[in-house]
């Protein structure tokens, strides 16, 4: 099956050099030539130029579109990828094709879009937007009273693992407090293993790991979890008991972000 022009991969046995050369070869020829460029038979980008602006060989570039096995370190792929002028998705698109991660930081999460921040008001249940750090940025009425006392206007912290385990009111709101703890801290490392250079995350787990003994001995255990959601208790002061089923919805445009909805059980 052709999956890039020149390219024919098995479906079963995808070969990610070849798709990665293919990848690279497609975006340079995008590019426009040089103004010294002249005359040339092929479009974009001469190789020579690409290595050139990337830092590298023209060897490493060639073997790279031939899809070779070369060695491409994070730094070389991350300046290549700064030479081909990719966007955000297309630069995301090829390091997962060279299997590598981007060392560059994340982007500052500082400014969410408004249509982003709206997102929790579009429920009636209790709904809130969580940041990389897992930070509340935006909830619904519904989310401010089952969280009454976290999610108030006035509220400084809005941090959900500060909140969590922190907070003598988490240990009262929420039912299974020490396991709900464990899991939050498999589920947070599975997202600090996508940034372990954010510098705001690693703050963050350096404050709970003093303040927090029960932090600290979760995070030793390397455990690492998927935000699966699932059935959630609750020990509300007005309402008693409430239980929902919590559901976390990834934003395609802030993968980063987080919509958690609690539906009532």
């Amino acid at each position: 099956m052709a999956i890039y022009p020149g390219i024919k991969v098995a479906m079963n046995q995808p070969d990610h050099r070849r798709l990665l050369g293919a990848f690279i070869r497609a975006h340079r020829e995008r590019l426009p030539p040089t103004a010294k460029a002249g005359r040339r038979r092929t479009p974009g980008l001469r190789r020579e130029e690409l290595a050139d602006a990337s830092c590298v060989s023209v060897t490493w570039i060639t073997w790279l579109e031939q899809g070779r096995d070369v060695a491409a370190s994070a730094a070389a792929l991350a300046r290549l990828a700064d030479a081909l002028q990719l966007t955000s998705a297309e630069r995301a698109s090829m390091f997962d094709l060279a299997q590598k991660r981007d060392p560059v930081p994340a982007r500052s999460q500082a400014d969410l879009p408004g249509d982003l921040l709206t997102l929790p008001s579009l429920f009636t249940a209790p709904a809130y937007l969580l940041d990389r750090t897992w930070t509340v940025r935006a909830w619904n009425p519904p989310a401010a009273h089952l969280f009454s006392g976290w999610l108030d206007d006035d509220t400084a912290d809005r941090n959900l693992m500060r909140f969590v385990f922190l907070s003598p009111l988490a240990q009262v709101v929420i039912a299974d407090w020490p396991e709900r703890c464990r899991r939050l801290a498999a589920e947070f490392r599975a997202d600090f293993s996508r940034f372990p250079h954010d510098a705001a995350m690693l703050a963050l787990i350096e404050e709970l790991s003093v303040k927090s003994p029960l932090f600290a001995r979760c995070w030793q255990e390397q455990a690492v979890l998927h935000r699966e959601g699932g059935e959630r208790t609750f020990n509300h002061a007005a309402s008693g008991v409430l239980r929902f089923l919590q559901t976390t919805l990834l934003v395609a445009s802030q993968q980063e972000c987080k919509l958690v909805c609690l539906a009532p059980a």
